[in-house]
């Protein structure tokens, strides 16, 4: 088992029994494997079924691109998102009882990895297609930072990495987002607001998409 950075992790390994799998699949697939785990003193756990999913196009990048304004303040751009999973909570219990699922969330502009583009180079190339795409700028690929590593964001259900990366950009540059043909994405908007207010927020639950709060507090740490 591989170190994470100074801490041991434990000497647990999970062994693939079976793959009990539905045939087919869409946009998603179900990936339903029968598992045992192997135990540091030798033992191991009885066989159970876990259920994932998987998708062809795996991996996502998230881009945080910010200018600094007339005043000295550094701005940064979100886009509306319209994400149909969320309404699934509408009809469900929940312990915010003013919760509000009509799957609206702002965001940092995101978009999906190619198959032809799993390489480092590749990766970046989707970030700057995606920044391209969901928010009207054509920037060099040298412009695109990674802004720290890679992470998990489900990884529960779901072996998704996010990318993310950071670019100074011109406003006076953007021109129409290409977008990519979803219905989602049609008559979304793009605004720029101080990335200090958009920190706040995070703070204050404004911003509820994880991978843009994570982005935005490394982009302010690095401009720190």
């Amino acid at each position: 088992m591989p170190q994470r950075g100074a801490l041991s992790f434990p000497q647990l390994s999970l062994e693939s029994i079976e793959d009990l799998s539905p045939p087919g699949g869409g946009f998603l697939r179900l990936v339903r494997k029968r598992y045992r785990v192997h135990y540091p003193d030798g033992s191991q756990s009885d066989p159970f079924v876990y259920d994932a999913v998987d998708r062809a196009a795996l991996d996502a990048v998230v881009i945080a691109a910010h200018f600094s304004d007339d005043a000295g303040v550094r701005r940064v751009f979100l886009r509306s998102a319209l994400r149909p999973p969320l309404t699934l909570r509408a009809a469900r219990p929940s312990p915010l009882a003013d919760e509000v699922c009509d799957g609206a969330l702002w965001e940092l502009p995101a978009g999906l990895v190619e198959p032809s583009e799993q390489t480092a180079t590749g990766v970046t190339e989707a970030a700057r297609r995606e920044l391209h795409e969901e928010l009207g700028f054509d920037v060099p690929l040298a412009a695109l930072r990674a802004l720290g590593p890679s992470t998990f964001p489900a990884p529960g259900f779901v072996a998704e990495r996010h990318f993310f990366f950071e670019v100074a950009v011109l406003p006076d540059t953007r021109g129409e987002p290409a977008l990519d043909g979803s219905a989602l994405e049609r008559f979304g908007a793009v605004v720029d607001v101080p990335l200090l207010d958009a920190l706040g927020m995070c703070r204050s639950g404004a911003i509820e998409d994880a991978k843009t709060e994570l982005a935005l507090r490394r982009l302010a740490e690095r401009l720190a």
